[in-house]
């Protein structure tokens, strides 16, 4: 579980309303938000010992998560507290835009998420109950490998099934 930041950290300011993208010029200025943010976390966590290279396995796994999917895909802002986002990016979205989905690399993706919003939740930009439930699809790898397994046994008009048991609509 992640703890307030420490003071040892400046505690960022942030203008949430700033991370809502209305329009597709919208969506580049939050990208580059989010961007700065995801810097910023790269740049703690190591201040934290964790080594450059697992600093930018978990960057690169949050920047995937909430650049490519939340801001770009959902239209969303990364502070929008409605539980099941992780579970859209991992039980759906990425399965079927990744060419060969691996549990593995979702289990990498949702680290990076988890530690992200752990993060967040530490410099007080999310509530305590939004980073258990991001925390909670976190922590759903067989559910999500069961999920490559699915879309894999798909036949005839199977996707549609498939995709209403994780449905990327709101």
């Amino acid at each position: 579980m992640a703890e307030l930041c420490e003071e040892a950290f400046d505690v960022l300011k942030v203008d949430k309303r700033d991370y809502v993208p209305t329009t597709l010029e919208d969506e580049v200025r939050v990208d580059k938000l989010v961007s700065d943010l995801l810097h910023r976390f790269y740049e703690e966590i190591q201040l934290t010992g964790m080594s450059p290279e697992q600093a930018t396995a978990l960057a690169g796994a949050a920047d995937y998560f909430t650049r490519d999917f939340v801001v770009s895909i959902k239209g969303r802002s990364i502070f929008d507290e409605r539980p099941g986002i992780v579970r859209q990016f991992a039980g759906n979205w990425y399965i079927v835009n990744t060419m060969e989905p691996l549990a593995s690399e979702i289990e990498g993706y949702l680290a990076g998420i988890r530690e992200f919003y752990r993060f967040l939740f530490g410099h007080q930009l999310i509530s305590l109950k939004f980073l258990q439930a991001i925390e909670s699809e976190c922590s759903e790898l067989d559910y999500y490998a069961g999920r490559i397994e699915s879309f894999w046994d798909i036949v005839g008009d199977g996707y549609n099934t498939w995709e209403r048991e994780c449905t990327l609509k709101d």
